[in-house]
């Protein structure tokens, strides 16, 4: 009899702890609220190289691309052949810094544009809708918004 008072109560606890955790998890994605972003002129760009840059390749694009007006300075990164920066789109696009990255060296690189269909997409487009995560914190939301 004691042996199933212990089990029970190991059980109960287990319950209780999956609840609360199940609760909190409801509260959190019921009250919180989008992130403001202290820079909304703040836009992220992308140019696609033909082939992969060395070093000091990567490092001559990185000079050219600070002396641009509109580009953060502590925001370029670059990876094999993408040149990933950030910009302030108050000041310049993405096309115009390309226009002007050419101009200084010929580089045999192309802008990269985000699709249409990929644009449209109203949630991050690594999140698969139907994933049960979704579709459960898209409930939650309904249910306090």
């Amino acid at each position: 009899m004691k042996i199933n008072k212990k089990a029970k109560l190991i059980i109960g606890s287990i319950l209780g702890i999956f609840l609360l955790f199940f609760l909190i998890l409801v509260y959190h994605i019921a009250t919180a609220k989008p992130v403001v972003v202290d820079e909304p002129h703040l836009q992220i760009s992308r140019i696609d190289f033909s082939e992969p840059l060395d070093s000091a390749q990567a490092k001559q694009v990185c000079k050219d691309l600070r002396t641009i007006q509109g580009i953060t300075k502590d925001s370029i990164l670059v990876k094999r052949n993408v040149v990933v920066y950030f910009h302030d789109n108050s000041l310049t696009n993405s096309q115009k810094v390309f226009d002007q990255l050419m101009t200084k060296r010929k580089y045999n690189a192309k802008p990269f544009f985000v699709s249409k269909e990929l644009a449209s997409k109203s949630v991050c487009p690594a999140m698969k809708n139907n994933s049960f995560s979704f579709r459960f914190s898209r409930e939650i939301q309904r249910i306090f918004n």
